[in-house]
């Protein structure tokens, strides 16, 4: 541990609507994946923390699910209310936007920001994807249109995926922690578990490559995760509302299942640095988004 009187550490909340990026810039901002991510929105259900460490200071990173209205079932709400309280118990808010883009969703986000009067609370505006502006003049534009609609911290334009101004964003966000000691071990990249990680891999395949609406109505739960020398072998379960949805989720001859535990092994062995031996089964519970018992069973609440 640094005895670095000046060493800052804190927890730093990443916010926004569903699929601006959150994930996608969590993971950058690391360097290492420690939250699922797919092209659709919604992915992220769970409160995620990611550790980035350096001389000087270390980032806390909290992944929030996609704050939204489009679904009613207990499980949102459960996701919604972990985006407020994260606001909640953190150092510093990061609002992401995407660029040239800010609508009802959005400000719905910007609704449930700290009061303006929260001078130890500050909000750092990410407007991400600028990467993909074909007309990067219009850019300055939004900004100065933005900075009318909070007073924010900073307003900084990135692009998660290709990395651009990150390092802006951590010099920025550094000048807003409270001076402390780490909190974590310099190694640590995630306070969640292997068991934690292993069943969200899994649960991004079914984002990855089934149909828009089947991956909302799964989840992902660890049967058995063991050690034998350097194998993990891991037994997961995808659950499925429908028995329709476990017809789709096998696919014909099973070789929809057989890919989802194909490509979730090999990213598994790679997040784990090791072989991994992985054996996927499909249960029908249905209406388990709905049931509280299953839920907190399923580390939602």
């Amino acid at each position: 541990m640094t005895t670095d009187p000046d060493y800052r550490s804190g927890y730093v909340a990443i916010v926004g609507r569903p699929n601006v990026g959150k994930s996608t810039l969590l993971n950058n901002l690391v360097g290492q994946k420690v939250s699922i991510t797919s092209k659709k929105s919604q992915t992220t259900r769970h409160r995620i923390h990611g550790i980035f460490t350096d001389a000087q200071s270390q980032f806390i990173f909290v992944d929030t699910p996609g704050f939204q209205t489009q679904y009613t079932n207990r499980l949102h709400s459960t996701m919604n209310r972990a985006v407020i309280q994260s606001m909640r118990d953190v150092d510093v808010v990061i609002l992401v936007i995407e660029a040239l883009r800010f609508d009802d969703r959005d400000k719905l986000v910007v609704k449930l920001l700290p009061a303006m009067d929260r001078p130890d609370k500050p909000v750092i505006l990410v407007v991400n994807k600028v990467d993909r502006l074909a007309d990067k003049s219009r850019l300055l534009p939004f900004l100065e249109k933005m900075a009318k609609e909070y007073a924010f911290a900073a307003i900084i334009p990135v692009s998660a995926e290709k990395g651009t101004q990150l390092a802006d964003l951590i010099r920025t966000v550094r000048s807003y922690l409270p001076q402390n000691p780490p909190l974590f071990d310099e190694g640590e990249v995630t306070d969640r578990s292997e068991q934690f990680i292993a069943a969200e891999l899994v649960r991004e395949k079914l984002f990855r490559l089934l149909g828009e609406e089947i991956p909302y109505s799964t989840s992902v739960i660890i049967d058995q995760f063991t050690m034998e020398g350097e194998l993990r072998k891991i037994h997961a379960s995808i659950i499925v509302d429908k028995t329709n949805q476990k017809a789709i989720v096998i696919g014909k001859d099973g070789e929809k299942l057989k890919l989802i535990a194909t490509q979730a092994r090999k990213d598994m062995e790679q997040n784990f640095g090791g072989k991994v031996y992985l054996k996927v089964w499909v249960k029908v519970k249905s209406g388990w988004a709905d049931d509280a018992r299953a839920l907190k069973s399923l580390g939602y609440e």
